[in-house]
């Protein structure tokens, strides 16, 4: 049984309540000052929205417990008291209706500009649904029904009454499935398609299960297959020209098959390859989405600022025409947020260190669960920290909006690149004065989507019609060139639907020196008038010291204009000593010059890698992938990070 109803404005004033027993008024007092002014009991992250009223935590005093709802829009609480020694399972539905059934009568009273007095009449709706939700949780629940396992006798199983009973494995019958009899006609798996690698085998080629050995010996085995034998082999091979060294392939049986071997390094040219790729294959990519044209013809990637906004455009209309009329009447006051008023009438406090000690804690817990290294958020603590103390609040300003403003421009400071990222004007400048390719060098450690991110780059560049030579500089991972050439042959059509520019592969297979291969690409770039050399590099753990020294050598080979480090989002803490191995991987001379953060669309708000390894080099964002698609790249909104890291 409830022992009180309340329902109030944030700024204190109580427009209707209902009492069944006696109540003293420090219980509400209480609750107002203990919640909304001093928070000591803050509400989870789920409860800032008008949700459900179990979101918000309980707050019980003396015998008491309260529980409360709110209607953020126009500066409500419905406050429910009974005894903590009752369990009341239904005040939370109970909160919940009441502050529909309230909104809806009366709201447009309380949105009234210059009302001081709503008038309802709240009673009978009230008592209704009190009853109405006591009947519900004092109904009899019907009994589940015992059932026996036939298998398990000490064992039971409890079902509903009104379900059929399933049937019981040890007494289905033995029949076969119709289907399951039925011989399968997938024996055979189809042909991949001829697109990443020409020498795909045919049906026809594929190896098939054969009866297993016996008690044939291999010689008997070796006639009955028609093959010849040793000895006929080595007159054969005597008689013919000498051959040399041939590449060893194994059969079904465990044989090894010497005839017919073909090489396995498939970045070898080949006559598929200059066969014309089919444009049904490749999907053709959506440049609307992805980004705009200028006036004057340039292509523009959009950021996530202005994606979010895209998507939230038609979920927003409503919320437009309902939020153009502001409430001045009895909310005016309520600062149109929950705990509006009581929040800020700490003004006027000259802060100390004890004072921001715990929010301080709270505002590092929350730069780690957004994914900010521990260094990074420490030191960006301290940074605020020292620059508050002292520092005297204003006449409504409490200490946590101060602080969160103070971080707030602390991390729009950090994300700030301070020279210009425009790609195509620099672009544009080295082509015209100097007359030799723009020189651009993809670096970052294994798996983090290096050459994805290149070919994201590429179809960006190939939408300001720009050519492309891909240098494929990647000579120790097996498929890198490959799947370079799977690129570069998809690009080349999407750029020939458009009529774009030309772009190329430029490789030298496996095994050759990376540096001396970005050299000389360089240089085939110049003879042959391309505007952009895109050069692929191995990856490299950052802290094998062997494997990171060649990128000194690599550098002074190439001579990138700009070298662009790939780190993925998913990283944590390793993203500070990541960024800080590269930046000085290059020699005292040279380092990098820019960040593409992959998987974006993975981590959803936690987005702190951005600002760890920013805030470890000094080395700006330039682009963020978003996704698997060569348009989903992004330049950074840096208010638009800095709005998800302080959510």
């Amino acid at each position: 049984m409830l022992d009180g109803f309340e329902i109030l404005t944030t700024s204190g004033v109580v427009l209707w309540s209902k009492s069944y027993a006696p109540l003293s008024s420090s219980l509400i007092n209480g609750f107002i000052k203990d919640v909304f002014i001093e928070e000591k009991i803050i509400p989870s992250s789920a409860a800032a929205d008008d949700t459900s009223a179990s979101q918000h935590p309980s707050y019980k005093k003396e015998k008491y417990t309260l529980r409360w709802a709110s209607a953020k829009d126009l500066g409500l609480i419905f406050v429910a008291v009974y005894q903590s020694l009752l369990h009341l399972s239904w005040v939370d539905k109970l909160l919940d209706n009441i502050r529909l059934l309230f909104v809806d009568l009366y709201g447009d009273q309380v949105r009234k500009p210059h009302s001081t007095v709503v008038e309802c009449s709240f009673d009978d709706y009230f008592d209704q649904q009190v009853k109405e939700l006591e009947q519900s949780a004092d109904a009899p629940q019907r009994a589940p029904q015992i059932v026996r396992n036939h298998q398990d006798p000490t064992t039971t199983l409890e079902i509903d009454s009104a379900e059929p009973l399933p049937p019981i494995p040890g007494l289905l019958s033995g029949r076969k499935s119709p289907t399951s009899a039925a011989p399968s006609t997938d024996a055979t798996p189809t042909s991949t398609p001829d697109t990443s690698r020409p020498n795909t085998p045919l049906n026809g080629h594929l190896l098939s299960a054969k009866p297993g050995r016996g008690g044939t010996s291999r010689r008997a085995r070796k006639a009955a297959s028609g093959k010849p034998s040793a000895v006929e082999g080595l007159k054969e091979k005597s008689v013919g020209k000498a051959k040399g060294k041939q590449l060893r392939r194994w059969d079904a049986d465990g044989m090894a098959d010497e005839d017919g071997d073909v090489p396995l390094d498939y970045s070898a040219t080949s006559d598929t390859d200059s066969r014309p790729v089919s444009s049904a294959g490749v999907e053709p990519a959506d440049m609307v989405a992805s980004g705009t044209r200028t006036s004057k013809g340039q292509y523009i990637l959009k950021d996530l600022d202005d994606e979010v906004h895209s998507i939230l455009q038609n979920a927003n209309q409503k919320k437009e025409e309902s939020a153009s009329s502001k409430p001045t009447g009895v909310v005016g006051s309520s600062l149109g947020a929950i705990s509006g008023l009581f929040r800020n009438v700490i003004g006027g406090k000259v802060l100390t260190k004890q004072d921001l000690e715990k929010p301080m804690k709270g505002m590092e817990d929350l730069l780690l669960k957004k994914n900010v290294a521990r260094e990074a958020a420490v030191r960006l603590c301290e940074g605020v920290e020292r620059e508050l103390i002292g520092k005297k609040t204003g006449s409504f300003e409490s200490i946590d909006t101060l602080l969160r403003a103070s971080l707030s421009t602390s991390l729009t400071k950090l994300l700030t690149p301070t020279t210009s990222l425009s790609l195509l004007t620099s672009i544009t400048t080295t082509n015209s004065t100097h007359h030799r390719p723009y020189t651009i060098s993809i670096v970052g450690v294994n798996g983090v989507g290096k050459s994805t991110s290149l070919s994201k780059l590429a179809f960006f560049l190939l939408q300001n019609n720009l050519s492309l030579l891909i240098a494929a500089c990647d000579t120790f991972r097996s498929g890198a060139v490959e799947q370079l050439h799977v690129h570069a042959r998809n690009l080349k059509d999407l750029s020939a639907r458009e009529r774009l520019a030309k772009i190329e592969l430029y490789e030298k297979g496996y095994g050759k020196d990376a540096a001396h291969i970005a050299r000389d690409a360089v240089a085939y770039a110049k003879d042959n008038h391309f505007d952009v050399v895109l050069i692929d590099t191995a990856g490299r753990r950052h802290n094998d010291a062997r494997l990171m020294s060649s990128l000194e050598k690599f550098a002074d080979l190439a001579r990138p204009d700009k070298i662009l480090m790939v780190g993925e989002a998913l990283v944590g803490t390793d993203s500070v000593m990541q960024a800080r191995a590269f930046n000085t991987a290059f020699g005292a001379k040279r380092g990098l010059d820019g960040f593409i953060i992959s998987k974006c669309d993975t981590v959803g708000e936690m987005v702190g890698v951005l600002v760890s390894m920013v805030h470890a080099t000094g080395i700006p964002v330039v682009f963020l992938g978003v996704g698997q698609h060569y348009g989903d790249l992004r330049t950074v909104n840096v208010g638009n990070v800095v709005g998800l890291l302080m959510s």
